[in-house]
């Protein structure tokens, strides 16, 4: 059911900083930035051997990472990302427990392409989770 964690999403007020942050002091890859306007966000990847970091700022006044931000004004872990099969089985029992899927609860393409949904933090401990299908 569940897989590799595939990435822990960290909300930043200065994406272009923040990336260069990791990248001069860990020397780590960092990917290009990519906007992702179905998500409200413009994400970079910092790649680790075994995960990534993905790195988000607000696109547009609209976007959840703003008022993210809005409430942690340094940033913060925003979100982890764990990576399943099947999604729609899986979404579909996670209902049936009375898990919160936000939003529309339907897949959307994440910053991988493949399709996600997001588990509202209030069943998993204060965590909003990602489930992406790989």
């Amino acid at each position: 059911m569940l897989g590799p964690l595939n990435h822990v999403a960290i909300a930043v007020p200065d994406l272009a900083a923040a990336a260069k942050q990791w990248k001069e002091r860990f020397d780590a890859e960092v990917s290009e930035p990519q906007a992702e306007p179905d998500h409200g966000v413009t994400v970079v990847f910092v790649s680790l051997p075994n995960t990534k970091i993905e790195l988000l700022e607000p696109l547009g006044e609209n976007s959840p990472i703003a008022s993210f931000l809005a409430k942690n004004p340094r940033g913060g872990i925003h979100h982890i990302s764990i990576e399943t099969g099947d999604l729609l089985p899986l979404r579909d029992r996670l209902v049936d427990q009375g898990v919160t899927i936000t939003g529309t609860g339907e897949p959307r393409p994440g910053a991988h392409g493949n399709p996600v949904i997001f588990l509202h933090p209030k069943d998993f401990n204060g965590a909003l989770v990602e489930l992406e299908e790989v």
